[in-house]
């Protein structure tokens, strides 16, 4: 018995090194397996119609904001008498930037002030809700949990555009309509980033290391805030991206809940604007119009390139030992 464990390690040490002799020799001089001949890289498939279609959907995708920009250099006159996709006879960019930013009293820096409150305080409190949420519904297990699971994919199936008059209607009836609250509260629902959330954390957020907080004293609050947040971080970044474009570009619910000029975000206000050139009195501004959604796409671009350094993936490898 003591030989037999003495001398088959060394047998089958020495069967594999001459299988995969073998293996080597039998495959041509110079090819790499993975890579195929030697000292070259993985062959590129090229396809001729997915690299027409991406440059259709990139064209496609780039072409409004190229019209912006290019209309946004033009005088009233140059707009209306010059090709769309192409500079008029000026450049009055600058310009135009500063009538907008006075015209009727400065009244755009006034929606656009609107517009971040209630991004920030809409927006920011819909994704802390949201992630809040989310975690407790991945690593709580409580009764009713399945019944909340069908509540969240329902109300995502359910269109926000659905909700709008029955939402006007329940704050008609508490008079918070004509208010900024008509529009921080509503955005504070954000069941598809609950969504998100919950399916992100079951895995971002090891039980693991959770048990492991827990025996050495840290109460839930503290684990969450100290430890699931930073390892939920890309998921967080996402749903607060969703959901300030969300509120940012937010329409119709300002539109029915708001009367007063100095409530509108900067959606209902360009198209305020934009209704001057009809009827008996028109005075079209449609230079500053165009001048004015250029300018607030800015902030989206900028929030996007500053959040997007914090999409990274495994944040969590190596925190839990084998």
């Amino acid at each position: 018995m003591s030989a037999v464990e003495t001398h088959t390690p060394a047998a089958t040490v020495t069967e594999a090194v001459t299988t995969r002799g073998r293996a080597r020799a039998a495959r041509p001089n110079g090819t790499n397996r993975a890579n195929g001949p030697k000292g070259r890289g993985p062959r590129a498939r090229k396809s001729p119609l997915l690299l027409v279609v991406m440059i259709v959907i990139t064209v496609y995708s780039l072409l409004p904001l190229f019209y912006l920009v290019v209309n946004a250099t033009k005088s009233q006159a140059d707009l209306l008498s010059t090709f769309g996709l192409w500079f008029g006879g000026g450049f009055q960019l600058f310009q135009n930037i500063g009538e907008t930013l006075t015209y009727d009293g400065g009244i755009y820096l006034r929606w656009l002030a609107n517009t971040f409150l209630y991004v920030v305080v809409g927006a920011g409190g819909a994704t802390l809700l949201a992630t809040i949420a989310g975690y407790g519904m991945a690593k709580f297990r409580f009764p009713g949990r399945r019944g909340v699971f069908a509540v969240v994919l329902g109300a995502i199936a359910i269109p926000g555009t659905a909700l709008a008059v029955p939402t006007f209607l329940l704050f008609s009836s508490v008079g918070l309509t004509n208010t900024p609250w008509a529009i921080i509260l509503p955005s504070l629902i954000s069941p598809f980033g609950m969504y998100l959330i919950w399916t992100y954390a079951i895995d971002a957020v090891p039980t693991e290391v959770i048990e492991a907080a827990r025996m050495d004293g840290a109460g839930e609050f503290r684990i969450f805030f100290t430890i699931a947040l930073r390892l939920l971080a890309p998921g967080v970044v996402t749903v607060l991206l969703f959901a300030v474009v969300a509120t940012w570009n937010n329409y119709f619910l300002p539109l029915i809940m708001l009367s007063d000029p100095n409530l509108y975000p900067l959606t209902v206000g360009l198209n305020q604007w934009s209704a001057q050139a009809q009827g008996v009195s028109a005075h079209p501004i449609y230079n500053l119009v165009i001048t004015g959604s250029l300018l607030t796409i800015v902030p989206i671009v900028v929030a996007f390139l500053f959040l997007q350094r914090s999409w990274q993936s495994g944040l969590a490898a190596g925190s839990v030992k084998a």
